[in-house]
């Protein structure tokens, strides 16, 4: 997957926008190409974060759940060696890749965007795995043994998906940083680790503790 596909769907939301090679700071080990904030004069303006926010191009950002479960996943192999996970609202991918460097058998990225999932793609190569593709949940491959999650509870409407997942795979790794409370007691908090979005939004400092979950 070309950088100059990455760059095209970038620059549907900025204009001036284009993707570089960079590693996250809350997961350093893995390489993603990246919103380059170096074609704006001096850090995001206040207009073109929301923006970014409000039209997602979201997977050009890794955001700061995304970076702390897959730290979390490299650094406890074992949840994921030689199973078969996908990955919900994958964004970037960098969930998806630390499972696939982990040791599963097989990792499925799974968004709504095609763009997030050229950019997986895209960003799997770089990093030496490869992930498969699924447009959509409800037509996603059968017999998952983990279902990984990443900021996806942003919209209350999606919280019903916490059933979902745990009914679509045995164990279910989630990371979130919008919800103190989950509201379902099969999701049991691992740890609460900060990190903030790469590039840097300047998202609120509540946004940048990031609570793990694994179900029970």
């Amino acid at each position: 997957m070309s950088t100059h596909v990455l760059d095209r769907h970038l620059q549907k939301t900025l204009s001036r926008g284009r993707v570089a090679a960079t590693r996250p700071a809350g997961c350093p080990d893995i390489e993603l190409y990246l919103f380059d904030p170096q074609v704006l004069d001096g850090p995001l303006s206040h207009d073109e974060a929301q923006a970014v926010v409000g039209e997602p191009a979201y997977w050009s950002f890794c955001w700061a759940s995304g970076q702390v479960l897959a730290q979390w996943i490299l650094q406890h192999p074992h949840l994921v060696a030689g199973k078969r996970v996908l990955d919900f609202g994958s964004g970037s991918g960098i969930v998806a890749i630390a499972a696939a460097i982990a040791g599963a058998a097989e990792v499925v990225a799974c968004d709504l965007d095609p763009a997030a999932l050229d950019a997986a793609e895209a960003n799997a190569a770089g990093n030496g795995v490869a992930l498969k593709r699924c447009e959509d949940w409800y037509q996603r491959p059968q017999a998952l043994d983990v279902i990984t999650a990443a900021d996806v509870l942003y919209d209350p409407d999606n919280r019903g998906f916490l059933a979902e997942f745990r009914a679509a795979a045995p164990q279910v790794l989630l990371a979130d940083s919008r919800v103190r409370d989950l509201g379902d007691p099969a999701y049991v908090r691992q740890a609460v680790i900060e990190a903030r979005t790469w590039p840097d939004l300047n998202e609120f400092e509540e946004f940048n503790q990031v609570r793990i979950y694994h179900t029970v």
